[in-house]
């Protein structure tokens, strides 16, 4: 990605929320920002609850002409009309996904911080390879990624790369020229105004 390009906002629900309520958030978000991408990311094992909340916020996304993927859940993307599947583990086999769910089905595929994850990944048809965190977490090791791996990967690998995880504005700034797509979930639906602290995240890139 070039330095004038400006990355795309990748909205990730919590793991936990009411629906009603959350909706509503949603729809403020949508509505004053651009975002290229929904990830419905609900801890929730209870098929009826992902259910609900597939259908719901597909019907929200949809209207605004936003995609809307799953985080693993590939039979509920297909049930409920969704945009595709956003894979934690890269073990799968994106392939044969591909074959099942179709050319038009966005994958997507989360590999941490390791760039040998990210390349299989890609290789196998990935959409697009999400690296992460790129901040300080206490989740996990603790362990962040590398600046340079998004240094690298913008100049060499064609695939579309997600920056995700602690983001803060200083990195909104640092990692804006070397990430298509910053995925942000957690830094604004904890604030008191969704939308707002989007905007405010976002400054650096103008």
């Amino acid at each position: 990605m070039s330095e004038t390009e400006r990355p795309q906002i990748y909205l990730i629900t919590p793991p936990v929320f009411d629906l009603a309520p959350f909706g509503e958030v949603l729809k403020s978000v949508l509505d004053a920002h651009d975002i290229a991408c929904l990830r419905l990311s609900l801890a929730a094992r209870d098929e009826e609850a992902l259910a609900r909340a597939a259908d719901a916020l597909r019907e929200i996304a949809h209207a605004r002409d936003v995609a809307i993927v799953v985080e693993d859940h590939v039979l509920l993307a297909d049930r409920h009309g969704l945009d595709g599947v956003h894979l934690t583990d890269t073990r799968k086999n994106i392939r044969k996904l591909r074959t099942e769910m179709g050319a038009d089905a966005i994958i997507g595929a989360y590999c941490g911080t390791t760039r040998h994850d990210g390349m299989n990944a890609a290789e196998a048809g990935a959409d697009y390879i999400s690296f992460g965190p790129i901040g300080t977490s206490t989740l996990g090791d603790g362990t962040s990624v590398d600046f340079e791996l998004f240094e690298w990967w913008s100049a060499m690998i064609e695939v579309p790369v997600v920056a995700e995880g602690a983001v803060t504005i200083e990195l909104v700034e640092k990692f804006g020229p070397v990430t298509d797509f910053f995925g942000i979930g957690s830094e604004i639906w904890a604030t008191e105004n969704a939308s707002t602290a989007l905007k405010n995240l976002l400054a650096p890139l103008g």
